[in-house]
């Protein structure tokens, strides 16, 4: 069919002949046809559209838009167990109220199996570190820590965090050799998953004892005078965190099919099997993981922790129902980074840049430039000109 003026309006190319979609082919393959026109009905496209989003909304549960919207502070202040009591899961809680306590029980902790050991090298000898000057504020929290048990064990939302600089301790340490948690291995184990939990382990050092002969090793001074041993494992050890991830391991492998750790982290997920909706393998699951913690006296940060979620924080993403998306706050926290000034900034913005590589096409080849200014030797206070459009070609 030829034409010598060409139809323009809408009515026009509705009133032609219609065509079967295999002749459209062929005279399109053939070149017998020179334009295409493509009409598209925009209101109707803008209700399918709405419907669309409104459908989606009605699928969506309440903590998954916390999660996107709301910051970890916001999150972590709005937990309670007053604002648990309309999740399904409130009575499994309850039942193991003692796992997720308001304050530690001011005790040794039992004897795990695992204990902290450090190893020295050959011939160490002398890992002695002077106490330098601190703030009042620090002074007062340090001495409250140590003279107080029932403190010991607390660490408040926002408050300092006990670390020792173990420094030459831990230069004279044997490495530990205890392989890491592999990230995608844990959100691979959770495909086809539809309901999720995540727990964090509270003052889960404290919950380590050290090895009896190591323990004259962790002594430390405070700035009243006094010197203190640790019969725990202490936060700023080296090997410290292989320890706990190790202990943790060991502990919770009989439910890692359901509920993987990585570190102080643990991730319960689950899905409708055998007749039985989601919800209730979720409970049989929290029940089997709170009843093991329980019985080795690990301790959960309530206010840290999420349930029952069709979305999850996991090491820099979120995992989900639907998919595995990067976390919001990193990628906002990677696009308004300052302009960089020194190597210490520039390790920290790279560091970051590693939770979302693998949702960046060409991620190496767009970090080469930052990667090749921190491979050089830099002198005196390392000092950098990295200009906005370097920052920019490296941006998630």
């Amino acid at each position: 069919m030829q034409l010598e003026n060409p139809p323009t309006s809408a009515s026009e190319l509705t009133s032609l002949p219609a065509m079967s979609c295999m002749r459209f082919a062929k005279d399109l393959y053939d070149g017998r046809i020179e334009q295409i026109c493509i009409l598209s009905d925009l209101e109707r496209m803008m209700s399918e559209v709405e419907e669309l989003r409104q459908l989606h909304a009605a699928s969506t549960t309440e903590s998954e838009d916390t999660l996107s919207a709301k910051t970890k502070k916001e999150r972590f202040d709005g937990q309670s167990w007053d604002s648990l009591k309309a999740s399904p899961f409130y009575d499994v809680l309850r039942e193991h109220k003692d796992v997720l306590p308001d304050e530690i029980p001011a005790e040794l902790p039992q004897d795990k199996g695992i204990q902290h050991e450090i190893d020295l090298v050959l011939g160490t000898k002398y890992c002695v570190t002077r106490q330098w000057p601190l703030q009042r504020d620090q002074v007062k929290v340090i001495d409250d820590f140590f003279e107080s048990r029932r403190q010991a064990g607390q660490k408040p939302q926002g408050g300092w965090r006990i670390v020792h600089a173990y420094n030459k301790l831990n230069d004279g340490t044997i490495p530990a050799q205890m392989p890491i948690p592999q990230k995608d291995a844990i959100i691979d184990s959770m495909a086809k998953s539809t309901t999720y939990s995540a727990l964090d382990l509270r003052d889960g050092f404290y919950q380590i004892l050290m090895r009896e002969s190591d323990i004259p090793l962790t002594a430390v001074s405070t700035p009243s005078g006094m010197l203190w041993e640790w019969l725990v494992m202490p936060q700023g050890l080296k090997n410290a965190p292989a320890t706990f991830n190790r202990c943790v391991t060991h502990l919770l492998r009989s439910v890692r099919d359901f509920a993987p750790s990585y570190f102080d982290d643990v991730f319960v997920h689950s899905r409708a099997v055998n007749g039985k909706t989601d919800v209730e393998v979720h409970k049989e699951h929290l029940r089997k993981l709170l009843g093991l913690m329980r019985k080795h006296k690990l301790y959960a940060n309530l206010k840290k922790c999420i349930f029952g979620a069709s979305e999850i924080p996991i090491l820099g993403c979120l995992v989900g129902k639907n998919a595995v998306r990067p976390d919001p706050e990193k990628v906002r926290l990677i696009s308004e980074w300052p302009t960089l000034s020194n190597v210490k900034e520039l390790r920290q913005f790279l560091g970051l840049e590693t939770y979302l590589c693998k949702y960046v096409e060409n991620y190496l080849g767009k970090i080469r430039p930052l990667s090749q200014l921190l491979r050089r030797k830099l002198s005196g206070s390392g000092l950098l000109s990295v200009s906005r459009p370097s920052m920019q070609s490296s941006r998630v």
